[in-house]
């Protein structure tokens, strides 16, 4: 049977390009996203690429019962866990004092529960395996704080924070905890931006960085990894 990768919000972006490593070496895949659509085609392609079997779930993860229904249909799959990426979440500029009420709750809700529920939700298959890799896609918003950061920097430096602890937890069952913290790649997130693509990273960068870390041996963990563009953050 081949091994189990989870990545929430894995049709685009990152998220797709991390399922594209790992399907690559032979890896099933299970993901979720809010459109549909997306979901169907990324099965067809990668099960006609790869022929490995996608799971796909539509779930806004925003949404805590979205994610427990994720979750339980991830566990109803009877299938171990070996790799975990809490990927899903959002970017909306702003600066604390001006942008509108409600943009902190949205993006702790997007990107901070979502991890969180996701990880408490199936982190016990893998303490019952002792096994299990769990990578959160943290930014380089996680550690500093910079110009119309706003809401999205305060769910980030949360973010590395359960990073943190989980790893804690974590370590006397098996399971690596890895923060990557990216800095600005060439995802919908800066589809306004007129930057040139040589500004930024490539997702699949960050796909193979996560897919090294992984690769290791049991007995060594990257605990984070930071990635930058090589011009300079934007």
């Amino acid at each position: 049977m081949h091994k189990l990768i989870v990545v929430t919000g894995g049709t685009k972006g990152i998220g797709r390009a991390i399922l594209e490593k790992f399907a690559a070496n032979g890896f099933d895949i299970a993901t979720c996203a809010r459109n549909q659509n997306d979901l169907i085609q990324l099965k067809k392609d990668f099960e006609s690429k790869f022929k490995i079997n996608v799971f796909q779930y539509v779930a806004d993860m925003s949404d805590k019962p979205q994610v427990k229904q994720f979750t339980d249909a991830i566990n109803n799959l009877n299938r171990p866990i070996d790799v975990l990426v809490n990927n899903a979440g959002y970017f909306i500029p702003g600066q604390i004092m001006d942008e509108p009420d409600g943009t902190l709750e949205g993006m702790i809700e997007g990107n901070v529960y979502s991890a969180y529920y996701t990880t408490r939700g199936l982190v016990h298959k893998m303490k019952e395996n002792k096994a299990g890799h769990i990578f959160n896609m943290c930014s380089i918003a996680s550690f500093m704080a910079y110009p119309n950061g706003g809401s999205y920097a305060i769910s980030k430096f949360a973010l590395l924070g359960f990073s943190k602890v989980l790893r804690e937890e974590l370590k006397e069952f098996g399971i690596r905890v890895t923060a990557i913290l990216p800095g600005a790649t060439r995802t919908a997130s800066w589809a306004a931006s007129d930057l040139p693509d040589s500004r930024f990273m490539k997702p699949e960068d960050v796909a193979e960085a996560v897919f090294s870390a992984h690769s290791m041996s049991p007995r060594s963990v990257v605990e984070e990894i930071l990635i930058r563009p090589q011009l300079g953050d934007i």
